[in-house]
Parts: structure tokens; C-alpha cells; sequence
């Protein structure tokens, strides 16, 4: 199970962390992701954090703005973003999973958590 918390609403230029605390599975062995939906926009790949290798990886639109990182102690995962921008509104979700497919790709992970809304006023 994936939990997402620590949305809120902030301004333009601000901070916000997001986290995915996760339980019943051992999600150290996972590759965790992050994704987010837009009012009325399909669900976008955001960032992911491999296990194998710990590389992260980043959407175009958040590289040098976000940044991802897990605890395996504490079985999460976590998303520092800065300078956010409007275009950044949406709720984030995270996921987990051995992937069967691209990082990027949300279809690649098995298991998806309850989301938390980011809004970023102008």
C-alpha cells in the first residue's frame, strides 16, 4: 500500500515536498515513481528513482526543479520541488514496482498509491 502526502497550495517561485510512505511489502527492492494528473490532462510521468543502480530519473519539465529520494529504512520515497510554476498544479501520485516496462512509463508499475494535490498560484 502507497500513501502520497504533503501537497498544499503555494505560490510561484515556492517550495513543496511530497512523500509516499508504503507498508505490507518490502518496496526497497522496487523502483519508485512519481506521476501526476492534471485537471483534464492525462496522468504525466514526473520523476522515478531506480533500485538497481539508485539513478533518478526526471521529466524534461522538472529537471534542476525536482528532486527525488527514498529511505528504504523508513519505506519512503520522497519529492523536493523548487521554483514551482503554475504548470505544476496537479495531483501527484506515486508508484511502485519491479517495472515490466520504461521508468517513465506509469503502465510499468504495479502498484499506484492515493494521490495529494499541489497547487501553485501565479
Amino acid at each position: 500500500q502507497l500513501q502520497a502526502s504533503g501537497g498544499g497550495l503555494v505560490q510561484a517561485g515556492g517550495s513543496l515536498s511530497v512523500s509516499c510512505a508504503a507498508s505490507g511489502r518490502a518496496f526497497s527492492s522496487y523502483h519508485m515513481g512519481w506521476f501526476r494528473q492534471a485537471l483534464g490532462k492525462e496522468r504525466e510521468f514526473v520523476a522515478a528513482l531506480s533500485w538497481s543502480d539508485g539513478s533518478p530519473w526526471y521529466a524534461d519539465s522538472v529537471k534542476g526543479r525536482f528532486t527525488i529520494a527514498r529511505d528504504n529504512a523508513k519505506n519512503t520515497v520522497y519529492l523536493q520541488m523548487n521554483s514551482l510554476k503554475p504548470e505544476d498544479t496537479a495531483v501527484y501520485y506515486c508508484a511502485a514496482g519491479i517495472l515490466d516496462g520504461p521508468i517513465y512509463n506509469s503502465g510499468s508499475y504495479q502498484y499506484f498509491g492515493g494521490g495529494t494535490q499541489v497547487t501553485v498560484s501565479s
